[in-house]
């Protein structure tokens, strides 16, 4: 997507959605768009835009509420960190095992 910040306007035209949706999600907590100190325009990041492309695919074509998007999305987000977590694991676990047989060399 390249931009670091999407205006209102654009993500309404690009995800063809309304304000009244976003309005939605945001009550969810789905969305966090912000409001640069400037200016009172809501601004929406890539993780928001992100978010909002896994939302439509949930909510118009498998029919998930908001409710359970939100608790799809809370847990995708927990299965990323778990990843991350198990990859640092796996890592330490690697460069031990290698300092071991290098000593034993």
């Amino acid at each position: 997507m390249g931009k670091t910040f999407w205006s209102l306007s654009e993500v309404i035209e690009t995800f063809e959605v309304d304000e009244v949706f976003l309005q939605a999600l945001e009550e969810e907590d789905i969305i966090g768009p912000t409001c640069p100190e400037t200016s009172r325009k809501k601004r929406f990041s890539e993780q928001d835009l992100e978010k909002l492309r896994l939302v439509k695919i949930l909510h118009e074509e498998m029919g998930v509420n908001l409710a359970g998007v939100d608790i799809i999305l809370r847990m995708r987000q927990t299965m990323f960190e778990m990843r991350s977590q198990f990859d640092t694991i796996l890592e330490d676990l690697a460069r031990s095992l290698k300092e071991t047989l290098e000593k034993e060399s």
